[in-house]
């Protein structure tokens, strides 16, 4: 029995939610958030978040249904973890 989960060719929003909001518990940390530091490893959560996101842009459908509707928040929701973590990224080297 394989995990369909796991399988990168098939479309999952459980698999992309995990990758943008595990990568996002990843940067809050790495970016000492009370105070912003310069991490350079924050690269690595923010690739992570838009392959996380490109993945949940791939279950978007043709047709308008309710699914479609929620496929959509879900991708309003990973634009505002990347933007947070762009922020976090890119916010130390400007201030």
């Amino acid at each position: 029995m394989t995990l369909t989960i796991l399988n990168p060719r098939t479309h999952s929003l459980l698999r992309a939610s995990v990758l943008v909001l595990g990568s996002l518990a990843i940067a809050i940390p790495l970016s000492h958030y009370p105070r912003i530091q310069r991490a350079p490893l924050l690269v690595f959560p923010v690739l992570i978040a838009f392959a996380g996101t490109i993945d949940t842009i791939r279950c978007v459908q043709r047709r308008w249904s309710f699914y479609h509707a929620g496929v959509m928040l879900f991708i309003y929701m990973d634009m505002m973890s990347l933007a947070l973590m762009l922020f976090f990224l890119f916010y130390p080297y400007f201030f």
